[in-house]
């Protein structure tokens, strides 16, 4: 076989090979969206418990943009963007933002952190079962703190693992959502 069709042979099998590789990408993405898709649809199906034990329903929060936080009390970098997450929330609340920091944790050291550090947003408890919530969200570690930012049809707009920066939430600040 002469070197010039040793080449397009070579040639049209990489040609090949790539073909079925951008479709299996496309096939995975397309399943990570509809998975995405239907994890938004169960969350907002939610409830939490707030701290007075009242129950919460995360549909409460569709229709406006929403900022999504999972944190505990445990977790130091979570502490540490608290104080943050609350001025964003006070600054944009008129503009129709609403925060629910969702605690993976217990209802006494909450209470006794919020005593300590008030927040102007609300605060519920997922519990350990949060760390499930935060992985269909697209947490993948399962790590804290993680922030998903929904747009006001409920739809997952950013997700962001670890601890959040002001420049984070300029830029979400901006959004037309």
């Amino acid at each position: 076989m002469s070197s010039s069709r040793r080449g397009w042979l070579a040639a049209a099998a990489g040609m090949g090979l790539a073909g079925v590789g951008a479709g299996l990408a496309w096939r995975t993405s397309r399943r990570q969206a509809q998975s995405l898709s239907e994890a938004e649809h169960i969350f907002w199906q939610h409830q939490f418990a707030q701290l007075d034990g009242v129950m919460l329903a995360a549909s409460a929060f569709k229709g406006k943009p929403l900022l999504l936080n999972f944190w505990a009390t445990w977790c130091p970098p979570c502490i540490e963007e608290l104080p943050l997450i609350d001025s964003f929330f006070l600054q944009n609340k008129s503009k129709g933002w609403q925060v629910l920091a969702l605690a993976v944790d217990q209802a006494v050291p909450v209470s006794r952190f919020l005593m300590q550090s008030p927040l102007s947003f609300q605060v519920a408890l997922a519990g350990f079962p949060g760390i499930e919530v935060s992985k269909s969200l697209g947490n993948v570690t399962g790590a804290l703190p993680f922030t998903v930012v929904f747009s006001s049809v409920g739809n997952v707009l950013h997700r962001k693992m670890g601890k959040l920066t002001g420049d984070d939430l300029r830029t979400w600040e901006r959004l037309s959502v």
